[in-house]
């Protein structure tokens, strides 16, 4: 596993919210490889922590869950509640912060 997985993690909620903002609605594996192409390959978002993580924002009240047959097969689509939308804008403004943050660490000079 490469060391950023670890950092992109922490905001795994975040970027999955941001994707289904932009998409309205998506799939499981269309979001694992909207990622992938988005980070050209960078970010290997895996199933194992994709869905508990959409589990956890369902149970939170932020997304919403819709079934439909694709190919004789059922396909769960996901989409922002209501809450789910002002929860994206928060996670945003929380990570711009923190990306602020880092890009400060990162460019500090020694005097």
């Amino acid at each position: 596993m490469k060391k950023q997985q670890q950092l992109y993690k922490g905001s795994l909620s975040a970027i999955i919210m941001k994707l289904l903002e932009q998409n309205g609605r998506m799939y499981g594996y269309e979001i694992t490889q909207k990622v992938k192409e988005i980070t050209v390959g960078e970010m290997n978002l895996t199933e194992g922590a994709l869905y508990p993580a959409l589990h956890k924002m369902e149970a939170d009240g932020f997304l919403d869950v819709e079934m439909e047959k694709v190919d004789g097969r059922i396909r769960k689509y996901y989409k922002l509640t209501e809450s789910g939308i002002k929860e994206t804008d928060n996670k945003m403004e929380e990570l711009e912060n923190f990306v602020r943050n880092m890009q400060s660490i990162v460019n500090l000079k020694l005097t």
